[in-house]
Order: C-alpha cells, then structure tokens, then sequence
C-alpha cells in the first residue's frame, strides 16, 4: 500500500510568540521590567521596577493581560497615547504591589503559598489556628472502655 504524506499542522500565530517583556536586575535585590521596542521606538519602555522577581514576574503577566485588550498600546507615539500608556502602566504597577502586599506571608521565612508547606517537615492533616494546643492522645487502658461515664475500668479482665 502507498503511504499517505501527512501535512504539517497549521502554524497558529502567537503559540510560540516570546514575550516581548523581560527583566533586568536593579540595585538592592530589585528587578526592572522593560518591553522590547515596538513601532517607532528604539530603547526598551521602562514598565517599572519591582522589589523582587516574583512580583516582577505578576507585573508582567497583568501588563500582558492589558496589552492584549489593547494592542497598539505601546505602539502609540501621540501625547495622548503616551498618557494612557503610563496610566495603563501606573495602574498595573499599583494593582501588583496591592496583590503582593495581601498575599504576603505572616511568618518570616515562610513561603509565598499563603502559608501552604510543602515537602520535608510539613504536618500532616489541615493547618492548625495558632493558639490551639493539639488533643492528647488517650491512654491504651482507657480505649478499652466504652461506656464508663465515671471513667472506672468495666472491662472483664
């Protein structure tokens, strides 16, 4: 039998598409988002700095977020795209730093998943509230009687 030649899959666009944001390190453990120049600009756009890379990361996912709604946002050079540019811009920033600040861990050195533990040394069973001591466990003589209300031993042994 003949082989049938199989078609290469349709190349949708955007699927493989790198993002045109990237991060550069700043002074004191910051980290600086900038977008690749687009349209008649030729320096990178300075989105904001961040105070690590994690919050750097949000800032650029919510300003992907808002390109999408608006596509020729950085690509506007008028007086009054570039205002809406840094409002657009200012207003992520604020929205990320808001986010960052509530979701921030209670305990020093805890992780960033709202308090969650994972791997070596997590408990088992749901997190406690901080003031609750946990139940002693019962005595073995004492799971033997099921019924003593008075706590005297009725087994027949």
């Amino acid at each position: 039998m003949t082989e049938k030649k199989r078609r290469p899959a349709k190349k949708r666009p955007g699927t493989n598409a790198k993002s045109p944001y990237f991060l550069q390190p700043a002074r004191q453990g910051a980290v600086t988002v900038f977008r690749r120049p687009a349209g008649n600009r030729i320096d990178p756009k300075l989105c904001g700095t961040m105070a690590n890379r994690a919050m750097a990361l949000a800032l650029v996912k919510q300003l992907e977020k808002a390109e999408s709604v608006v596509r020729d946002l950085f690509l506007e050079a008028t007086d009054d795209g570039i205002e809406a540019l840094e409002a657009v811009l200012e207003a992520c920033r604020q929205s990320v730093i808001r986010r960052g600040e509530a979701s921030a861990p209670s305990s020093p050195g805890g992780g960033g998943a709202g308090g969650r533990r994972r791997g070596r040394g997590r408990r088992r069973g749901g997190p406690r509230p901080s003031g609750e001591q946990p139940a002693a466990m019962p005595d073995a003589d004492a799971s033997h009687d099921a019924g003593a209300p008075d706590g005297r031993d009725t087994s027949a042994a």
